[in-house]
């Protein structure tokens, strides 16, 4: 039995949704036959899913230390990830005090591109923090700083106005990212999980194939739609208006989602790596390829189910 196959893995955000790494991971893990433990906040489908394949699931809240204890008994390698909300501070250091009492080897922490100690977006700053933490509680860490999600495209990106006006409005600019699947971020971290001699402390920018403005973006939309779609520039504070209208999206979220376009805008996202391909065992998934799983998303409706113009989601038509 080689040590891999002896390791029980632990995956924090295994119920994930948006981008879904920590469901990928779990899965990745699980489908090399590897012993694998999910830590989910709400027992649902998705846990019930892992549990069908094999995954021994915890529920719990990543602020009760007692829980996060128990769930990192016997683990000796982790996977971190969690949603873009103030308490990650809070997440991050509980899963570091824990993980140091239990014997924890190495953890991957999922950060992002933009972490950094004077980015304007708080979420930024507090992924830079968290990957301090991680730093000083002696346990080997490897930090993943990924761009955008090609996810994204399926939420923040607006796939109602790209269905209804052919548009996707956007305060990006001309700046470049190369977004990446949660799969392919996935792949790079059950490569480092796996490995017999993790790195410690290195930090790594998963990308996808290629960095694109979002006109280039548009254009490969069209081409795998079949009718143009034009990238429209949105101000920043037009845009953060409508994000707010459409209720369900928390301050802390919006802020990020709106410092990061700024600063997407002057380039800070403009970053292509081979670190998928060289750790994850593959190349990355292209936009043109995912753009073809998701067709469906983007696809003009039916006559009879296309919304009126005042229900399109983050309505910003008038700009």
């Amino acid at each position: 039995m080689n040590e891999a196959s002896s390791t029980t893995y632990l995956v924090v955000g295994a119920g994930g949704s948006h981008g879904a790494t920590g469901n990928h991971v779990a899965r990745q893990l699980l489908a090399r036959g590897l012993p694998t433990r999910a830590f989910v906040h709400h027992d649902d489908d998705r846990s019930a899913a892992l549990k069908q394949l094999g995954a021994q699931v915890v529920i719990g809240d990543l602020g009760d230390f007692e829980t996060v204890r128990a769930a990192l008994d016997g683990v000796r390698r982790a996977y971190f990830t969690y949603p873009l909300a103030d308490s990650l501070l809070t997440a991050t250091t509980t899963f570091a005090a824990a993980g140091k009492q239990a014997g924890v080897e190495s953890i991957v922490n999922m950060s992002q591109l933009t972490a950094r100690p004077d980015h304007t977006s708080a979420a930024a700053r507090g992924h830079w923090l968290a990957e301090r933490v991680f730093d000083w509680s002696g346990i080997g860490v490897s930090h993943l700083r990924p761009p955008y999600f090609l996810e994204n495209l399926l939420t923040i990106a607006n796939p109602a106005a790209i269905r209804t006006d052919d548009a996707i409005y956007l305060p990006y600019g001309a700046g470049r990212h190369a977004p990446v699947a949660g799969e392919d971020v996935a792949r790079v971290a059950v490569g480092l999980l796996t490995n017999p001699a993790p790195p410690r402390g290195e930090i790594l920018s998963p990308t996808g194939p290629v960095a694109l403005s979002m006109a280039e973006q548009a254009e490969v939309f069209s081409r795998v739609l079949g009718r143009p779609i034009r990238y429209v520039e949105v101000p920043v504070e037009t845009w953060r208006q409508a994000l707010s209208r459409t209720g369900g999206i928390p301050d802390y979220l919006i802020e990020h989602l709106c410092h990061v376009a700024e600063t997407h805008r002057h380039g800070e996202q403009d970053v292509v790596t081979d670190v998928v391909e060289a750790i994850g065992g593959g190349p990355p998934q292209s936009l043109e390829t995912f753009l073809h799983h998701h067709r469906a998303a983007f696809d003009h409706p039916a006559p009879a189910t296309r919304r009126p113009r005042s229900e399109t989601v983050l309505d910003l038509r008038e700009c």
